[in-house]
């Protein structure tokens, strides 16, 4: 691979990679990015854990026990604050949750470089 970053979207639009008639020449970009994306083809189907962390508390477990239905837990997060990615444990961007359908889900906002995590 080349030193230079792999832009992950803009190797497959609906899931899977782009595809070109072109030949592949060193001076162009977009059949670099396909051939990238070919050769990570076998990785398109591996299953990744993703989380969606709203925010934290730490609490006793005595405290834990009384919980019920209707309790409320203070979290380390504000309201309209930007809430982080997690894939495989590791942080990859920061949101904001959206409501789609009468279900939650999350807008990226960020996405976070190695050196900023």
């Amino acid at each position: 691979m080349s030193t230079n970053d792999l832009n992950l979207p803009d190797l497959a639009k609906g899931g899977g990679p782009v595809k070109s008639n072109k030949s592949a020449t060193p001076g162009n970009g977009e059949d670099m990015r396909d051939k990238i994306a070919a050769d990570l083809r076998p990785v398109f189907d591996v299953p990744v854990s993703v989380q969606a962390v709203i925010g934290r508390t730490t609490m006793e477990v005595s405290k834990l026990l009384e919980l019920g239905e209707g309790s409320v837990l203070e979290l380390d997060r504000r309201v309209g604050e930007a809430i982080d990615i997690y894939v495989n444990s590791r942080l990859v961007a920061r949101g904001e949750v959206v409501i789609v359908d009468d279900r939650l889900g999350v807008t990226m906002t960020e996405i976070i470089k190695n050196s900023d995590a």
